[in-house]
């Protein structure tokens, strides 16, 4: 499973790069506004942190405004995925965009069938939100696990981006489905990473190692 950062904080991504797990960066308006820089400048420093895909999201409804963001866009850099909404002006981009040789990522997809037009659209990505799902009585797990048997059925290219996670076990369950990208804030990346058995066993091994008095250097 390929490993996204959602964010578009510099140093966070910096941090997240330096680990060599990082494979991607998704951002949006809202993460933009938050960083209270200016959208194309952090964007075009994102590309130089990661070699991976990074999403830069339209904010155009039509198709028309649409292309013309997105062509400003992917200007920026190589590596620049261009994210647009699951709508019919947005997937009418998408096809458009793909054709070309273009990286696309369809966003706020809230269905199986939502994601069944995206991959026939040819979207590189598709981008289920599970954390939303849940928060409005749905099962998010479920609707990654209809997702992947469609593509497997069809063997669709288009990837399964799994968003809006929320928590570690998000990241597991989507990884036991088969997905194919998890992106998650910093902070639940860092808690992959976290387990007590681990932190009892580095206090026991430093222990010991203490009461023998050596030094490795």
């Amino acid at each position: 499973m390929k490993f996204f950062v959602d964010t578009a904080d510099i140093a966070e991504i910096s941090e997240m790069a330096d680990t060599g797990l990082l494979d991607g960066v998704t951002t949006n308006p809202s993460l933009i506004a938050k960083s209270g820089r200016d959208f194309m400048e952090v964007t075009k420093e994102i590309c130089g942190l990661v070699d991976g895909p990074v999403s830069a999201e339209v904010v155009a409804l039509d198709h028309d405004t649409m292309m013309k963001e997105a062509e400003k866009l992917r200007r920026i850099a190589d590596n620049v995925c261009i994210k647009v909404p699951l709508t019919i002006d947005g997937l009418k981009t998408c096809k458009k965009l793909s054709s070309d040789g273009t990286m696309v990522n369809v966003t706020l997809c809230f269905s199986a069938n939502q994601a069944l037009l995206a991959a026939k659209a040819g979207a590189s990505f598709v981008s289920p939100f599970v954390g939303r799902h849940d928060d409005n009585g749905f099962d998010g797990m479920e609707l990654i696990a209809d997702i992947r048997t469609i593509y497997n059925n069809y063997d669709f290219t288009t990837e399964i981006l799994v968003a809006s996670i929320r928590n570690p076990v998000h990241v597991l369950q989507s990884a036991r489905i088969g997905a194919d990208v998890a992106t998650m804030p910093p902070a639940v990346i860092k808690g992959l990473f976290k387990h007590i058995l681990t932190d009892k066993g580095i206090e026991g091994f430093l222990a010991d190692w203490k009461k023998t008095g050596q030094s490795i250097l």
